[in-house]
């Protein structure tokens, strides 16, 4: 979905994963100012857009996620995951519920696949979904911010920031009235600030919720049966993730930034030293400089000096080793 954002004074497109959107608007660290200020929205309407209605909405979708989901309140925020058999992440979802509806986000382009999961497991529950990404876009409000939410829109409220489902064909005029605009790089850097990982960012193949500090926030660990939960439990009871997320503070002298899977090593190994880890997200800030997010082994000590690629790197504790 190309957003018509892109046509403001100073849009410049993203590129990858978030192309369809502004990557800025002339102003990065204006922009991330703003956004840590309460001001400006962020244009998330590249975002996939699902719904779920009927009357066992919610018990089935309880069924399937990571997250307790059976009594969520109406208005009440929260996320969730879909993993694999042997407990893999495979999509998260950022939800809430109306009382009639429950309204998700997730990662470009990921919700034909999510929607084909679920469609292959209503059964016979009493539940239709949708794909609402044509007609609805996601915009993002930061923490703070005391923007009025036109009437109509579902609003999903976190210590965040709000995120509002909006029509599409409202987004302009919304942008108008509520700017200034920010991009998804200033909304990334703050991101990486607050250690929240992201699918396809900080996720691959083998990641388990417990690496990325999903547990709790995305994975409600005295719910019922869900596909993958085996791995939870026993990671959980009887064993360690492999690996852990870290927060990094990046040499600022380097003009370039260590892309995603730039490797990680010991800064006292040098880049010939064994690779320990890889670069997932990384992204100047308005005040902390260059940082980045990292998965790295977990028995990497907690006070080692690191390299990514060839720039300095001290880390800071996400997920505990």
């Amino acid at each position: 979905m190309k957003s018509p954002l892109l046509s403001l004074p100073g849009a410049v497109p993203a590129e990858g994963r978030d192309e369809g959107v502004a990557a800025h608007y002339g102003d990065l660290f204006r922009e991330q100012r703003a956004l840590a200020d309460g001001t400006g929205f962020v244009d998330l309407s590249h975002r996939g857009v699902v719904t779920v209605t009927g009357d066992d909405r919610l018990s089935w979708l309880h069924l399937l996620l990571t997250q307790h989901v059976s009594d969520l309140p109406a208005g009440q925020a929260t996320e969730a995951l879909i993993l694999t058999a042997h407990g893999h992440v495979e999509h998260a979802m950022y939800l809430v519920d109306d009382g009639e509806t429950t309204w998700m986000h997730v990662e470009p382009g990921t919700q034909d696949d999510l929607l084909a999961y679920l469609e292959s497991m209503k059964f016979f529950y009493r539940v239709e979904t949708a794909d609402r990404t044509e007609d609805i876009a996601v915009v993002h409000l930061p923490a703070g911010s005391i923007a009025d939410v036109p009437e109509g829109a579902v609003v999903r409220e976190t210590s965040h920031g709000r995120d509002l489902f909006l029509p599409r064909a409202a987004l302009e005029s919304y942008a108008a009235a509520h700017g200034p605009a920010a991009g998804i790089l200033a909304y990334e850097a703050l991101r990486v600030e607050a250690h929240r990982p992201r699918l396809g960012f900080e996720t691959d193949h083998r990641t388990i919720p417990h690496e990325l500090g999903w547990i709790g926030s995305a994975v409600h660990l005295q719910k019922g049966c869900y596909r993958g939960q085996e791995t939870v439990a026993r990671v959980q009871n009887l064993g360690k993730p492999p690996r852990r997320l870290v927060f990094l503070h990046l040499d600022g002298s380097d003009v370039l930034l260590p892309g995603p899977g730039t490797p990680v090593r010991l800064a006292a190994d040098g880049e010939e030293g064994r690779q320990l880890g890889f670069v997932t997200t990384s992204a100047r800030h308005h005040e902390l400089g260059p940082i980045a997010l990292a998965l790295v082994k977990r028995n990497v000590p907690v006070d080692a000096e690191l390299v990514a690629g060839n720039t300095a790197a001290a880390q800071e504790v996400v997920v505990e080793p």
